[in-house]
């Protein structure tokens, strides 16, 4: 589900855990090291009691060999966050990242360039190389910034950083402006050899 209701429900996942963390920091502050233990244990029992019903509800579903419905369930960004979340998403990282680019490539191709997957690592870190005109090109680094790393963060937000090799490097210091030439004399000697 994409849109503005399939990105608001995105952001409400990570608003929700964001919110968990922190009030597991407020009770940290105001409770003993015994309630504080018992809040993180109970926000644990929970995470796993709903995650033990989603991966029973994806075994079903493919027990039933419903692959519309799962490919539904997937295609809606709340279930397929809580998918990943859980570590139950049919699909691996490197599997949603190589469809990530395979959204962004027809927009690449406008710029007569492209992008390669080189690997997915341990930590979660994506590498890529740009290929065409994109590799080197300045533009390259808002090119990576704007459409590969939204379509790869979206696709699997489990993704820590994007490496990208061919990416221009900002440039080492201002560029040099030229300008008119203040009036006056000329600053050339006469007689001085061109």
């Amino acid at each position: 589900m994409k849109g503005a209701t399939g990105m608001r429900r995105a952001r409400d996942v990570q608003a929700a855990g964001d919110r968990v963390e922190a009030l597991i920091g407020e009770l940290g502050a105001l409770a003993d090291d015994g309630a504080r233990a018992r809040a993180e244990e109970l926000v644990r029992v929970l995470v796993e009691l709903y995650g033990a019903g989603l991966e029973r509800v994806v075994e079903i579903v493919t027990e039933r060999e419903a692959a519309d419905v799962l490919r539904a369930l997937v295609d809606d960004d709340l279930i397929r966050d809580l998918l990943v979340l859980h570590d139950l998403h049919p699909l691996t990282t490197g599997e949603r990242v190589r469809a990530a680019l395979d959204e962004v490539r027809p927009f690449l191709g406008l710029h007569e360039g492209g992008v390669e997957l080189l690997g997915v690592d341990g930590d979660g870190v994506v590498r890529l190389r740009l290929e065409g005109t994109c590799n080197g090109c300045p533009s390259s680094r808002i090119t990576v910034t704007q459409a590969i790393e939204r379509a790869i963060a979206e696709a699997a937000p489990e993704v820590s950083r994007v490496d990208v090799d061919g990416v221009a490097a900002e440039p080492a210091g201002p560029l040099l402006q030229i300008g008119r030439r203040a009036p006056g004399p000329c600053p050339v000697p006469e007689g001085a050899a061109p």
